[in-house]
């Protein structure tokens, strides 16, 4: 870890002026920049890159600064400043695209289970684009069908956790030695065992829907920056990327 390097210090002025934006503007700076369902009218194209920078709470952006400071210096130091920036969006926009991708399944389970019945899907689009839904709707399709279909059309995602865990994978991969300390377990934990689970207890609760770090979290972003590091990493690794320096 040790003192900022430079792309590291960037992309931290740059989280907290888009935090401090957010305090100043509030909801007006989450519909421009969140990343909302590309069928909801509040979507646009540069919320995929834009919501790696919105966080929802100091506790948010804490934790993921924190994150991308201790796991991202020594990669940046290793890589250069070119090769890590190009990961940690990639990681990002990966993290995005997996996380688009379930909630067109659960979108399409509930929309296609609505059309089944009659309910035109350009009314269907009407009635949820306004923020409200038809309470009959759970009669048709059930509950959870429901929940989840509404959840996945009308709740925007934020944050850098997806590009985070991306990070966390190629440190892992990179340092797998390295001993972390959690703060509720007092003992060291190797980087290649503590990773795998943290990512595995992502998965757990995105599939289950118990989430063990608490509520509002998009899991399977954070899966997906995961999947796209490690890719990333293993294609590196088996073509001598990961030995060069990309100044």
């Amino acid at each position: 870890m040790g003192r900022l390097t430079e792309t590291i210090k960037h992309l931290l002025i740059i989280n907290v002026l888009f935090f401090i934006a957010t305090q100043m503007y509030g909801e007006q700076m989450y519909e421009w920049f969140s990343l909302y369902f590309p069928k909801n009218d509040h979507f646009q194209l540069w919320q995929i890159l834009t919501h790696m920078f919105m966080h929802g709470g100091f506790m948010h952006i804490l934790f993921n600064m924190y994150a991308l400071w201790a796991f991202g210096t020594p990669l940046e130091r290793m890589w250069g400043r070119n090769k890590f920036l190009f990961f940690y969006i990639s990681a990002g926009l990966g993290a995005a695209l997996i996380h688009i991708g379930v909630n067109y399944y659960y979108y399409n389970a509930g929309m296609s289970a609505l059309v089944d019945s009659g309910i035109s899907e350009s009314s269907i689009l009407e009635i949820i684009n306004s923020g409200q839904y038809n309470t009959e709707w759970y009669a048709i399709a059930g509950k959870d069908t429901i929940d989840n279909f509404l959840a996945a059309f009308n709740t925007p995602v934020v944050g850098a956790s997806g590009a985070i865990y991306g990070i966390l994978v190629a440190f892992g991969m990179s340092y797998p030695n390295s001993e972390l300390f959690l703060m509720f377990l007092p003992v060291p934990i190797k980087a290649k065992f503590f990773i795998p689970v943290l990512i595995g207890l992502d998965l757990f609760s995105g599939v289950t829907g118990y989430s063990l770090f608490g509520q509002g979290i998009a899991h399977f972003a954070h899966v997906g920056g995961a999947l796209f590091g490690f890719i990333m990493m293993w294609y590196w690794k088996k073509n001598q990327f990961n030995k060069n320096r990309w100044n």
